[in-house]
C-alpha cells in the first residue's frame, strides 16, 4: 500500500511513472544544458546555439533514460535509496556514451565531457527530487491531515446526538444503527491517515455519514448516488469524500428552506477515477443573492493538497457553478489495492 510517512521520503527514489516527476526531471536536465551554455558563452545568441548544437547530446539518452526508469520504476522503489541512485546513474551514463560513440566524429563534445554532464545532471536532478519529496511528505503532510480531521464540526456531533436521544424510546434500532455510524465516522477521523485506502470504505464512510446527516435534516437533504461504474478496488487518499460531501451540506442544504438535492457520483473512465459532487448553489462563491458561508474553500484547498502530496501533477480538483448547481470535480489514476 503507497504511503507518505516518513521512511518513504528519505529511503526511496520518487516514482517516475508519475507525470509530474518526469516532467520536472525533463526541465531540470534541460535547465541545467542550458546553465552549461551559458557558462561557455558570454553572449546569449551564441550561448542558445550552443544549447540547440548541444541537444543531440542531451535530448536521445534523456528520453531513452525516463523510458527506461518508467518501466523499471517498481524495481527501483523496492531497492534500497543509494544502490537505487547508483543504478539510475549507472544508467544515464551508459546512455550518454552510447549517444556518444554512435554519433562519432558527429558530435563536437567529447566523450568526458558529456560523461561528466551526465553525471553531474543526474545527481542533482536525484538530489532536487529527494528535497521535493521531503518538503511535501511527513510532518508537513502530517499536520495538513489532521487538520482535515479536525475540521468536522462540533455542532454537527451535537445535533447527531440530539437526534439520537429524540429516536432512543420512539426507535431504539434506529437510534443504535446511527450510534454505529458515529462510531465509524468518528473511528476513520482519528485513525492513521498516511496511506491510500480502498474507493469500497470510503463509499461505506461516506454513506454512514449521509445517513446522520439524513437523521437531522430529513427530508430536507435527498441523497443520488451514482456508484454502479465505481471502481471499488481503486486507492486514494483517506477522508476524501466525506469532507465533500460535509461541504454539500453544509453550503448546499443547510442555508436553504426547501428540499436540498445533493448527487454523488463516482466512475472510472480509463486509468482516471473520477469524482463529482454537486449541491445546490446556496451561499457558494459566485451564487447571486446568497452570502457564502465561511470554510469551504480551506477545505477544498486541503484536499487538493493532499492529492498533489499522494498524487502530484497526475490528480486535479475543480469547482463551478452551473444552472444553479455547485459542482466540485475530482480525477485522479486508477491504482488497484485488490
Amino acid at each position: 500500500m503507497d504511503s507518505i510517512r516518513q521512511n518513504r521520503a528519505a529511503n526511496a527514489l520518487p516514482d517516475f511513472r508519475n507525470l509530474g516527476v518526469m516532467a520536472r526531471a525533463l526541465v531540470a536536465v534541460n535547465a541545467l544544458g542550458l546553465a552549461a551554455a551559458l557558462a561557455g558563452e558570454a553572449d546569449w545568441m551564441r550561448a542558445l546555439d550552443a544549447f540547440v548544437r548541444h541537444a543531440v547530446l542531451i535530448e536521445p539518452p534523456l528520453l531513452m533514460a525516463l523510458a527506461a526508469l518508467y518501466a523499471a520504476s517498481p524495481l527501483l522503489r523496492r531497492m534500497p535509496y543509494w544502490p537505487a541512485c547508483a543504478a539510475v546513474l549507472a544508467l544515464a551514463l551508459a546512455l550518454a556514451a552510447a549517444t556518444r560513440s554512435t554519433l562519432g566524429e558527429f558530435a563536437e563534445t567529447g566523450l568526458a565531457r558529456v560523461l561528466a554532464f551526465a553525471a553531474a545532471s543526474t545527481v542533482l536532478v536525484l538530489a532536487y527530487l529527494a528535497l521535493h519529496l521531503r518538503a511535501h511528505s511527513p510532518a508537513l503532510a502530517e499536520a495538513r491531515l489532521q487538520a482535515l480531521q479536525a475540521r468536522i464540526r462540533p455542532h454537527f456531533l451535537f445535533n447527531s446526538l440530539n437526534a439520537v436521544l429524540a429516536l432512543v424510546r420512539s426507535d431504539p434500532r434506529r437510534a443504535e444503527r446511527t450510534l454505529e455510524d458515529l462510531a465509524d465516522l468518528f473511528r476513520a477521523l482519528m485513525s492513521d491517515g498516511r496511506s491510500l485506502v480502498r474507493l469500497a470504505d470510503e463509499i461505506a464512510l461516506v454513506e454512514r455519514y449521509a445517513a446522520i446527516e439524513q437523521l437531522r435534516l430529513g427530508e430536507r437533504l435527498r441523497m443520488s448516488w451514482e456508484l454502479d461504474q465505481a471502481p471499488v478496488d481503486a486507492m486514494l487518499p483517506p477522508l476524501l469524500l466525506q469532507p465533500l460531501l460535509e461541504n454539500a451540506i453544509y453550503h448546499g442544504v443547510e442555508p436553504g428552506t426547501g428540499i436540498g438535492d445533493v448527487l454523488v457520483r463516482i466512475e472510472r473512465r480509463g486509468d482516471r477515477v473520477q469524482v463529482q459532487v454537486e449541491n445546490p448553489a446556496h451561499g457558494q462563491p459566485g451564487a447571486r443573492g446568497a452570502r457564502a458561508r465561511a470554510g469551504n474553500h480551506m477545505a477544498l484547498d486541503n484536499i487538493r493538497e493532499r492529492l498533489m502530496l499522494f498524487f502530484d501533477a497526475e490528480a486535479r480538483l475543480e469547482t463551478r457553478i452551473e444552472g444553479g448547481r455547485y459542482r466540485v470535480a475530482i480525477e485522479f489514476p486508477y491504482r488497484s489495492g485488490a
